[in-house]
């Protein structure tokens, strides 16, 4: 990503409570001794709302993302960002509690997601809290007829990703966005309303025009807060889910579908440490486990409604069983290498297969160690990720089906552009509301996240069906994928966070 240089300017800290608007010309917080950095968001001379240039609703993994990026350019390190969101534990700064079992809720972060990561500043947080690295990833169906193996060093590089925590990555973040020079407010409330007028001559406003006034002219947004505050914005970020009242308001419409799907995460654990990123395709859908350390993994578990529901109240003893089972050979036999080598050796020629390209079986799991936490899928996509003083970023631009671990990864990759497009703009002195700006980011990441769609959404329905000739496609495919060197780094690097299609590069 491009770089602009540019000034230093002060910091300005945040916190919990917004005084009454006719008793002061700053916005305070009440903090304890182990709460969020306070801050003042300054109110313009009028007294009519703090006014702000950025305005992120929501405060989950992409929004802080977006926040951290913006303070880690010299260009938008000084701005006034206000943060609306109602979950408390953005004001507190402990939020992991060390000498637990790992949360359920993890995501697969990509080589590219790391670098970004790295570059806000955020890595280093991260590195000090429990995370996994894995160089190796197996994928293989249920018929026995095919696998691969995925090696880091097969592109040269390191790893394959990285398995952290949510609220590791959020917390991290949060410290970034806390130790820079931002001047950031934290709301602790809920978006009601959101007002934009159309842009007019700014003539006659004298020379520091109220929020009221600029209001009026179109110059900034007018957000209602739950609480009974009102805030002011030159850009409105919706940052805040699926469920997006940003995009609600903003009138913008999605385009999708529900999977008939739902799926089961927790965390389990081994006698022994997982290194492996494994992922099997079942008859109702993958199951994968991912390592998240200290011998624990991360089960994520699709299937059919019916029997999620079922694989959630059933007791510990027989979960663990259906897990082993979905995870070895269950549902059908194993892949035998020799054997499933010569039945397409049409397509795999000569290949000799090393020992790191063998098919292997995962370690066995003996403990559930955390709840069962069962969410239904879907895919979702907004026709427009931009209007005039709006920009969506993550869950509320577009969501993906759960099986390549991609979700969060696209919206780091939104933060990353959206905050790179405001930093051009402002080089360029142009008002960062305008939809033109915006347009930018959004012809960035709309092709790149309707291609991932496309793929991982290709993959569910390929494995949808149960059909002989089918069956023997995907065996092709995964033949193809392990023995074709150029597809198989190509496949690697997409994953990895390279744009570039594998079979269109």
């Amino acid at each position: 990503m491009n770089r602009v240089l540019a000034r230093n300017l002060r910091t300005s800290v945040c916190g919990t409570r917004i005084l009454q608007r006719t008793c002061s010309t700053v916005v305070t917080h009440e903090v304890s001794s182990s709460g969020y950095n306070e801050s003042n968001a300054i109110r313009n001379s009028t007294d009519d709302g703090p006014q702000h240039d950025i305005a992120i609703v929501g405060g989950g993994m992409v929004g802080i993302a977006l926040a951290a990026s913006l303070a880690s350019k010299p260009l938008t390190k000084h701005l006034n960002v206000a943060i609306i969101d109602n979950n408390p534990l953005l004001g507190r700064r402990n939020i992991i509690e060390k000498g637990h079992p790992p949360d359920p809720r993890v995501s697969t972060v990509t080589p590219a997601t790391i670098s970004f990561l790295k570059d806000i500043g955020a890595w280093k947080y991260i590195e000090e809290q429990r995370h996994a690295y894995f160089d190796k990833m197996q994928v293989w169906d249920y018929t026995g007829l095919g696998y691969t193996r995925y090696n880091a060093n097969d592109v040269h590089q390191d790893v394959l990703g990285c398995v952290v925590e949510n609220k590791v990555l959020q917390s991290s973040q949060l410290s970034c966005v806390q130790e820079s020079d931002l001047q950031k407010t934290v709301y602790p409330a809920r978006l009601n309303a959101m007002d934009m007028l159309p842009s007019s001559s700014l003539t006659g406003l004298g020379e520091v025009p109220s929020s009221t006034d600029l209001f009026m002219r179109g110059r900034l947004a007018k957000l209602e807060l739950s609480d009974g505050n009102h805030v002011y914005a030159k850009l409105v970020v919706g940052a805040d889910g699926s469920k997006s009242r940003v995009r609600e308001l903003a009138g913008i419409k999605t385009t999708g579908w529900n999977y008939s799907q739902n799926a089961i995460i927790c965390t389990v654990e081994h006698t022994v440490e997982n290194y492996t990123a494994w992922q099997r395709f079942l008859p109702n859908g993958p199951i994968a486990l991912l390592p998240i350390g200290d011998k624990f993994s991360n089960i994520v578990w699709t299937m059919d409604p019916k029997e999620a529901s079922d694989r959630k109240l059933m007791n510990e003893d027989d979960f663990i069983k259906a897990v082993n089972d979905a995870l070895d050979s269950g549902y059908g036999p194993n892949p035998e290498t020799t054997s499933s080598r010569d039945s397409l050796s049409w397509l795999t020629g000569d290949a000799t297969i090393s020992a790191k390209e063998r098919f292997e079986t995962p370690p066995k799991v003996v403990k559930l160690s955390s709840e069962r936490m069962m969410f239904p899928l879907s895919l979702r996509h907004a026709k427009d990720y931009v209007s005039k003083r709006v920009a969506l970023v993550g869950d509320s631009a577009h969501t993906v089906h759960p099986l390549a671990g991609q979700g969060v990864n696209l919206g780091f990759a939104d933060a990353c552009a959206l905050s790179k497009a405001i930093s051009e703009g402002i080089a360029l002195g142009t008002d960062i509301g305008e939809a033109n700006l915006l347009k930018r980011y959004e012809a960035e990441r709309k092709p790149a996240n309707i291609a991932m769609m496309a793929v991982l959404d290709g993959i569910q329905k390929m494995y949808s069906v149960d059909f002989g000739p089918l069956n023997a496609l995907r065996a092709a495919a995964f033949h193809g994928a392990h023995y074709i060197s150029p597809l198989k780094k190509r496949i690697i690097s997409y994953a990895s966070g390279d744009q570039s299609l594998p079979l269109f590069s």
